[in-house]
């Protein structure tokens, strides 16, 4: 282990210190073509009076390989329509170009054009960068006055890595490491985040808040398809243009992927694993004149299988017991998802778009656990106990946005409306025997036999606008509204099995039902500028919320109205010579109490975790800080430091009291929520992305941070404070032949439980409890864990366009999960240890043909204009 914990760091700073010495070359890792488009609209200068029939061409300046000289060619080109409209597509995005424009009775007009990408710099999140792919040169007047415009040209490429002014964006679709897999795979090579066995996400020791496409998702990371994601973004500090939601966690952004250029382009996939399990899926994306078409759809198996075990010693009877409990768990599953969209440009400056998307699936996980319990009385007496689980659980979720975007005659003012809609739909069926023995291998003593039937419904509805207007070319001034209503509808029927009538009998004590109601209600506005290479954003969000619960088998209802708060936030970037940059931001959240951790009654209806709910929580609230460096090398290689601190007051966090099983009458343990006085947590986080040589690139993260937890309570054991770490590597080698490999590692030293528990995934069922009798108090440590994946793909065909990847995580079955947690109640030692060295072959094809006159007629009158010199239209 020593020597392993010494290798990591040495490669962790090799990596950094290599950033001081970028390498030369840039090989052919550039990826495909990116593209973008210009549009605009040409009136007449003194009547405004859009002009017809007005050529309209795209140049740029080449090099000739057959004269050896440079000359101009025609990139794109077009006449303007009746409207005075024209539109130039397929355009490569890293180049300098001149608009030139001409129409009998005008004079001729030219201007330098370009798309202005600064990944490195501004706002460069993807919707960002979207944005600047798809530029307004506004409304171009024409007149016989000669009028010259000057611009200033900026171009460069886009990194793996990005820094944006209130996030970090990782472009994750060329991770051959989680081909084939789900959303969890992925991040597993983000840096930033933690991913432990059952696919549990931390940012920062905190559950981040799940966003897909910038909207918030029913959908679980396990039920997106890794093939599906663009890029990550990871939003430490949201800015006040966020919901306020979440409290010491961030937001993970997912974008998948949508393709806007003309033509059609999609791909085919398939995989197989090594317990047999099959997955494929398939894109396609057509678009042509004022219609963009696109839909996806994926299918996978899974098999799952863990093995656990618990010690636990019980200080709440006299004498004291000790359980020692052997699990494993064999987890089949399948699931489905599915997404299509259209994009209707009603002109070049409106735009209509309608997204739907279904997942599904269902998972049925076998756990049989042995219990061996000891009473240490005088003299110790054993016991022994089998526990058979046979759950299953199926999901439907739907999600559909409809949204609408009008771009202002100005580059850069826009109004956008959407409507998102989520609705997700779960039952399950979860029969539990029980049977007792004298003795390991001895007579049975008695059996019982328990069923708990559930069903839920959640539906989510976001209604929002946003509005950006830039003020000048360095600052902008955006606002908005949204209103957020989600509701929850949940019953859980606990059935036992009569002995007597040898039938299952209604159990109304165990049984729970509840439906609730909560709507947020919010608007904000932000301030952006730039004053030479010193940038700011300031912005203010207001929240009104409230929460509305009823338990109908209760006759219980309890309304709770937060008061309307506010949100500041504050970033500020500082750019200096040699591409470096400093930024400081400062952001205020809050977290809400959500149902459970309100439900005023006591749930038995699992014996092993036993729940009840506090009405009387209150919100927390965060405030944090962060400071980062960033620096961006000659070759591309980056470089980022960040320092951050958070403070929360009324924390809210799990707690443990012990009470009377009403059922049983035997003295138990039950989870519960309470606030605690206060928190913070502070921590070091590096990330470089270096190029070592032309086919060896690296990507490293260290995260180095400490926390503490303030309760008022003397009956409450004090967790010792102490600073934890992590770390990742990912290696991409570019070998011959078209061969690529990658090796991941990431390392977790021994770290603080979070202090809200955390919630099971979708592979493994464990509803609120979880499996193997995992802890759910706020004090206890996690011991330190590691892991190493890697992947190797060769690619084949005209242009690389087929390719052939295998994969396998977990090499040498290092991987666990190891909690210790205490309080004056019990002593708990948990392990587990889940899906080691699984391999996964990959298959995926790629088609397309990127031609703006595909669908057209041939004696369309524009056609001589447009495809003349594509520069790689298509593959």
């Amino acid at each position: 282990m020593r020597k392993l914990i010494t290798v990591v760091i040495l490669l962790v700073t090799f990596s950094l210190a290599q950033a001081q010495n970028p390498a030369p070359g840039g090989g052919r890792g550039a990826g495909r073509q990116v593209n973008g488009r210009f549009y605009g609209k040409i009136v007449d200068s003194l009547s405004n009076k859009p002009i017809e029939f007005a050529s309209v061409q795209l140049l740029q300046n080449r090099f000739d390989t057959a004269t050896k000289k440079r000359r101009e060619v025609v990139v794109a080109g077009m006449l303007t329509k009746a409207n005075g409209e024209f539109s130039l597509d397929n355009v490569p995005a890293f180049g300098q170009y001149r608009l030139r424009i001409s129409v009998i009775g005008f004079k001729p007009y030219e201007e330098p054009v370009s798309f202005n990408l600064r990944p490195n710099g501004g706002n460069a999140d993807a919707t960002s960068l979207l944005g600047a792919l798809d530029k307004d040169l506004g409304n171009i007047k024409l007149n016989l006055e000669e009028k010259v415009l000057s611009n200033v040209t900026v171009t460069s490429s886009k990194p793996l890595v990005q820094l944006g002014i209130d996030r970090k964006i990782f472009n994750v679709d060329k991770n051959i490491v989680s081909a084939g897999g789900t959303g969890i795979d992925v991040m597993r090579n983000v840096p930033s985040l933690n991913v432990d066995i059952d696919g549990n996400v931390t940012l920062r020791n905190s559950t981040p808040q799940l966003f897909v496409d910038g909207r918030p998702t029913v959908m679980t990371l396990d039920q997106i398809p890794a093939d599906a994601i663009e890029s990550v973004e990871i939003i430490t500090n949201p800015s006040a243009k966020f919901d306020a939601s979440g409290g010491t966690a961030g937001i993970l952004n997912i974008v998948l992927k949508k393709n806007r250029k003309v033509g059609y382009n999609g791909n085919v996939r398939a995989n197989v694993d090594s317990r047999g399990k099959l997955g494929g899926g398939a894109d396609i994306n057509v678009r042509q004149n004022k219609i963009n078409v696109f839909a996806s759809v994926n299918y996978n198996q899974r098999k799952s299988i863990s093995n656990g075990t618990t010690g636990q010693l019980s200080k709440i009877t006299s004498p004291n017991t000790f359980l020692n409990q052997y699990d494993r768990n064999i987890m089949n599953g399948n699931f489905g998802f599915g997404r299509a969209g259209i994009d209707y440009f009603i002109d070049n400056r409106n735009t209509l778009s309608v997204t739907g998307n279904l997942g599904r699936g269902s998972f049925a996980p076998n756990t049989t656990s042995d219990l061996y319990i000891d009473t240490l009385g005088n003299p110790v007496t054993s016991s022994y106990s089998q526990r058979i689980s046979n759950s299953s659980r199926d999901f439907r979720n739907l999600g559909s946005q409809l949204s609408y975007k009008h771009n202002f005659p100005r580059s850069g003012q826009e109004l956008t409306a959407d409507v998102t809609y989520n609705s997700g739909k779960n039952t399950s069926s979860n029969p539990i025997v029980t049977n007792y023995y004298n003795q390991a291998g001895g007579n049975l003593k008695n059996s019982f036999s328990q069923n708990q039937l559930g069903s839920g419904t959640n539906k989510n509805l976001i209604i929002q606008s946003d509005y950006t207007n830039p003020l000048t070319d360095k600052s902008k001034l955006e606002m908005g509204v949204r209103a957020a209503i989600r509701s929850v509808d949940s019953r859980n029927d606990f059935y036992i099995f009569d002995p007597n009538t040898g039938n299952y009998v209604f159990n109304n004590l165990l049984s729970t039902s509840y439906n609730s109601r909560d709507q947020v209600y919010a608007a904000y506005t932000t301030f952006t500028n730039q004053i030479k290479n010193f940038g700011y954003q300031v912005g203010l969000r207001v929240e009104s919320s409230n929460y509305h619960g009823n338990l109908p088998d209760k006759g219980e209802t309890f309304n709770i109205k937060f008061p309307v708060s506010l949100f500041p936030s504050f970033f500020l970037s500082q750019k200096f010579s040699h591409d470096q940059e400093l930024q400081l931001n400062y952001t205020r959240r809050i977290n809400r109490p959500n149902f459970w951790q309100l439900f005023p009654f006591t749930d038995y209806s699992d014996s092993l975790n036993i729940t009840r709910g506090n009405p009387n929580l209150k919100p927390e609230f965060t405030n944090s800080l962060e400071l980062s460096y960033q620096k961006t090398f000659a070759n591309k290689d980056n470089f980022i430091a960040s320092v951050y601190y958070k403070n929360t007051n009324d924390l809210i966090t799990r707690y443990q009291v012990s009470d009377t099983n009403l059922y049983t009458g035997k003295p138990v343990l039950v989870n519960t929520y309470i606030n605690a006085n206060s928190s913070y947590v502070t921590g070091l986080e590096l990330i470089g992305k270096n190029k070592i040589s032309k086919w060896w690139e690296i990507t490293s993260n260290f995260n180095l941070y400490t926390s503490k937890i303030k309760i008022d309570d003397p009956n409450q054991p004090n967790q010792g404070q102490f600073a934890s770490w992590f770390g990742k590597l990912s290696n991409n080698f570019k070998l011959p032949k078209n061969f690529t490999v990658q090796v991941s590692g990431d390392y977790q030293s021994k770290t603080i439980l979070p202090p809200g528990g955390s919630a099971s995934s979708a592979f493994g069922g464990g509803g609120r409890g979880g499996f193997f009798g995992q802890p759910s108090a706020s004090q206890g440590y996690v011991r330190p864990t590691y892991g190493v994946d890697a992947a190797v793909r060769f690619e084949f065909l005209k242009n690389r366009t087929a390719s052939i990847s295998l994969n396998i995580n977990d090499i040498f079955r290092t991987r666990r999960q190891d909690i210790h947690s205490e309080s004056i109640y019990f002593i708990q030692d948990a392990f587990r240890r889940r899906d080691p060295q699984v391999l996964r072959l990959n298959f995926n094809w790629r088609f397309g043909k990127f031609d703006a006159a595909l669908f057209k007629r041939k004696n369309n009158r524009s056609d001589n204009l447009q495809g003349i010199d594509n520069g790689g239209m298509s593959y």
